[in-house]
């Protein structure tokens, strides 16, 4: 096999890994992305925590001070 088709399969085949890499990367981003807007983000008024919590709760008490807070509309 001459130098230049190896070196040309050795590209083609790292070329082949890396999309491989971004394609799995993609998925997992996806996934992290839907888990992340499953829950509500809250920020305290009395101690300025930022947390987070079920979807779906109006109200949520704050695990710092314990004060009720709604939930941060974007």
């Amino acid at each position: 096999m001459p130098p230049e088709t190896f070196v040309a399969f050795l590209v083609i085949g790292l070329l082949g890994v890396l999309g491989l890499f971004l394609v799995v990367d993609e998925f997992r981003l996806r996934k992290i992305r839907a888990a992340r807007r499953a829950d509500d983000l809250f920020r305290c008024e009395g101690c300025g925590l930022v947390y987070t919590d079920d979807p779906g709760e109006e109200r949520s008490r704050c695990p710092q001070c314990g004060r009720t807070n709604t939930a941060i509309g974007f």
